[in-house]
This record gives structure tokens, sequence and C-alpha cells, in this order.
């Protein structure tokens, strides 16, 4: 088991001495199941790319700027459900984050929208369905 802080410190050490200013590792591979903690340092990006069928980011370190059909801003600690459409990820300064991601969902849940699923589009404080937001 690694300690998220330790990765996030070490992932962020690299990210500083890479040409692109950002640093990966596959976290977890389990079937479909995936979750990868990616460092970016200020002023770079992940640029605009597809989303799998089901994706969220989680700020462990700094601020990401997420662009494309929608945008939206993720501070540490904040947890953002990714839409369906392409999009880029910007940091404004040294930033870390894990991602989570499903790489394949039932044809009914893809074909009938993530709102469907219960899962509130990103950035949206909104609770699942039947869920009760606790403050």
């Amino acid at each position: 088991m690694s300690h998220l802080t330790d990765l996030a410190r070490y992932h962020l050490d690299a990210a500083h001495a890479s040409p692109h200013g950002r640093s990966a590792e596959l976290l977890l591979h389990d079937g479909v199941l995936r979750q990868s903690i990616i460092a970016i340092t200020a002023g770079s990006s992940l640029g605009e790319h597809n989303s799998p069928d089901a994706a969220s980011i989680q700020v462990l370190v700094g601020h990401v700027r997420i662009t494309g059909n929608e945008q939206s801003e993720v501070g540490a600690g904040e947890l953002a459900v990714l839409t369906h459409h392409r999009h880029a990820v910007a940091a404004d300064q040294d930033s870390v984050f894990l991602l989570t991601t499903v790489t394949s969902l039932p044809d009914s849940l893809v074909a009938g929208g993530r709102e469907d699923a219960g899962v509130a589009p990103q950035g949206s404080a909104e609770p699942e369905a039947g869920r009760e937001a606790t403050a």
C-alpha cells in the first residue's frame, strides 16, 4: 500500500525534473477500474483528450482547471466528476490529483447518460440520487 502524500511529493519532484512538467503512475488496474496519480507543475497542462466512460478527479495538492465542453476549477480536497466530453487539465500552481476511471460501462448507462446513473455532472455539488447532502 502506498501513502498518497508520499506519492504526491515524489511525482511533483519528478514533474519538476521532466521537460513536460508532468509525472504520472498507474496505481490500480483491476478489471475496468483504474486509478492514477498525476502531478503537473504550475503553468503545465494535459492537452485536450477524450474522457473514458466514467471518470473523476480528486485534487490532493494545488488547484486545476478543467476546460472543454464544461469548465470547472477543482482545489485540494475537492472531487469532480468528468463529463463524457473532450477536456484538458491545466495547473496554475503545482498540483497533484488522483484520476479514477472506469473504461467500460454497460451500454444502458452509456446510452442513458451519466445523470441517469445517479452521477452528478462535473463541478456539481448535487448529491447522487438516493443520497442526502451532509454538512
